[in-house]
């Protein structure tokens, strides 16, 4: 696995067995899935995986006709599960500081995905580290 993961957003076509041709293809490709997964909502499916090859991610869904699809740079922290309160605190950081999340989830280790507008990508790093500082 690279040190560069990316967030690979796809369009899902609404039909059985769109994800199984989602994983086929990038598995095929050998692209590792770090973490993400899919979401539905008033019958449009997208899915957001961590991918730890970006471009062969997208190579691999455009080959099979799946998409529209696009790879994102992300930004990641890790909370303190033991500490109720985590995720607001630090969104409360990141609404702050002018940040809008557009998309949240975790990887497999258990850390935080951050997908931010690229506008707003210098200003969500210097949250985190701040937040990781303490």
């Amino acid at each position: 696995m690279t040190a560069h993961l990316q967030d690979l957003e796809v369009h899902l076509p609404n039909r059985p067995g769109a994800l199984a041709d989602l994983g086929q293809a990038l598995g095929s490709n050998g692209v590792s899935l770090e973490g993400g997964g899919v979401f539905t909502h008033d019958g449009h499916a997208v899915a957001h995986y961590l991918v730890d090859d970006g471009p062969a991610a997208l190579t691999a869904v455009n080959a099979v006709g799946l998409g529209p699809a696009v790879v994102r740079d992300v930004t990641m922290t890790r909370l303190n599960q033991e500490t109720p309160g985590q995720l607001g605190a630090l969104a409360r950081m990141l609404g702050d500081a002018g940040v809008n999340v557009l998309i949240q989830y975790s990887d497999h280790a258990g850390n935080l995905v951050l997908l931010v507008s690229d506008e707003h990508t210098a200003m969500c790093r210097d949250v985190i580290e701040r937040w990781e500082q303490g």
